[in-house]
């Protein structure tokens, strides 16, 4: 099985030496990551620049964009042959309820998925990168439960986020929904030293529906979140009532 690491966060990250040393034992791994950290760039393609892939070592390459480009070249030249699966992250940093739609970690899953390759997303909650190592004999574990069903779900990448507990605290795995969460003052204006305004996106505080059966709950509670997501956005249940509107000119 030829097995194909990738993230977010660049291929000197500490989740994906740990995701790559856990999927070792289950197939050869190749590694191709961006060669700089590309956290929020969610589905982000590089299309009016050229893409380059240098070699750092025998089986670990990096490339000056995007997760998704990352799969991409792999998958359409990188690689001698297809990989049988895509693994994304350990990402330094939860992936949960609307996160999975700004997540680049996410995105390189949901691009092979795309491709017909399943996929799945790893995301440690915690703040410390450090705290990751200790979880690849648990990660170990877990992927060929994850990857050697026959009957992977079509068009569906599994989406992973273990809890900031201690591995030998984790209580088990939990199948969730996406949580949903608000972000109050992430938005900042500021001042610099010649007066003009400039902006920065991120650093407020963050609240979650405590609802369970979600990610959130779930690895609040001390268990792996694994969370099915689809590629298909349609939300069925409205497909009627939007064809009663007047929509037409």
């Amino acid at each position: 099985m030829l097995i194909l690491c990738t993230n977010d966060d660049g291929y000197r990250a500490t989740g994906l030496k740990v995701l790559a040393d856990a999927a070792r034992p289950h197939g050869e791994v190749e590694i191709i990551a961006p060669d700089r950290e590309q956290s929020a760039c969610s589905h982000s393609l590089t299309m009016h620049n050229p893409l380059r892939a240098h070699r750092h070592d025998e089986n670990t390459r990096f490339v000056d964009g995007t997760p998704t480009d990352c799969v991409a070249l792999a998958v359409g030249a990188l690689l001698e042959q297809r990989p049988d699966v895509v693994l994304s992250g350990v990402n330094h940093g939860p992936n949960m309820g609307e996160d999975v739609l700004y997540s680049g970690t996410v995105a390189g899953a949901m691009e092979a998925t795309i491709l017909g390759i399943p996929a799945v997303a790893f995301s440690y909650t915690g703040r410390d990168p450090e705290a990751i190592p200790a979880f690849g004999p648990l990660l170990s574990t877990l992927i060929p439960k994850l990857i050697s069903q026959g009957d992977f779900p079509a068009e569906t990448l599994l989406n992973v986020n273990l809890p900031a507990i201690d591995p030998s605290e984790v209580k088990g795995v939990r199948v969730t929904r996406l949580g949903r969460r608000v972000y109050s003052d992430s938005l900042s204006r500021r001042t610099d030293p010649a007066g003009r305004d400039y902006y920065w996106i991120g650093g407020g505080g963050v609240e979650w529906r405590q609802e369970e059966g979600t990610d959130f709950w779930a690895v609040n509670e001390g268990y792996i979140s694994v969370t099915p997501l689809h590629l298909d956005l349609t939300n069925y249940k409205l497909l009627e009532q939007v064809e009663q509107w007047d929509l037409n000119p």
